[in-house]
């Protein structure tokens, strides 16, 4: 697990769900609670007072919603990190949070130490539990019958980083992707950085949901 100590910003309605919460990052070092909000609302402003290192973020709250409250957070703060708490992995909200700029999302009834490490894996980017949430979005979202890539490469992209996207999305991994385009898996892991720096995100779930935003799918590789 990463030695970073994390600053964080809990937002859930529920006073019971936030003590909860607040209790079993208590146990762990990496964690450091700043702050709580009741509302998205409040998680905005809180946001701009105490600047945590990541907010999570309750979907279910009004009068502001945790997705909108998600949106509004990584325009103003695109350094602060959300990671969405759900009872129910209704992947419709899950793929709206990604696409807002979510890191992924937790369900609130995991285990208490497989909701820790998969909180850890979130925050470090660790690529199987982003390939694991990619794949699932991948596969609901995927539009009926797509087979064929996007005609031309994003602008921002190079051809070379547009071919490594589409393999992404597809759920493939850094060595996979370097035995498909015969070139080393350092180099892939270069063109994912610039992939990342150049889009403004930050792991493979948030890179999927671009991919499926604007096309950027094929159904099989050759």
């Amino acid at each position: 697990m990463s030695e970073t100590c994390y600053r964080v910003l809990i937002a859930d309605d529920h006073p019971l769900a936030r003590q909860a919460i607040q209790s079993l990052l208590e146990d762990d070092s990496s964690f450091n609670v700043v702050g709580e909000a009741y509302n998205g609302e409040e998680a905005i402003a809180l946001c701009g007072n105490l600047q945590p290192d990541v907010v999570l973020m309750d979907i279910h709250m009004s009068p502001v919603n945790g997705l909108e409250a998600t949106r509004q957070i990584k325009q103003r703060y695109p350094h602060i990190r959300i990671v969405i708490l759900t009872v129910s992995d209704d992947v419709a909200d899950l793929f709206t949070a990604v696409q807002f700029g979510a890191q992924g999302y937790l369900l609130k009834n995991m285990d208490p130490d497989e909701w820790l490490n998969y909180l850890h894996a979130l925050l470090d980017d660790n690529s199987q539990v982003a390939r694991q949430m990619a794949d699932r979005l991948m596969r609901r979202f995927r539009p009926s019958g797509a087979s064929a890539a996007s005609g031309q490469p994003l602008p921002q992209l190079t051809a070379r980083e547009h071919e490594i996207v589409l393999y992404v999305a597809e759920g493939y991994n850094n060595r996979q992707i370097a035995e498909k385009l015969l070139i080393s898996e350092n180099t892939v892991k270069n063109h994912m950085k610039n992939i990342f720096e150049k889009l403004g995100m930050d792991n493979r779930v948030q890179l999927t949901a671009y991919a499926v935003k604007h096309g950027m799918s094929r159904k099989d590789h050759n």
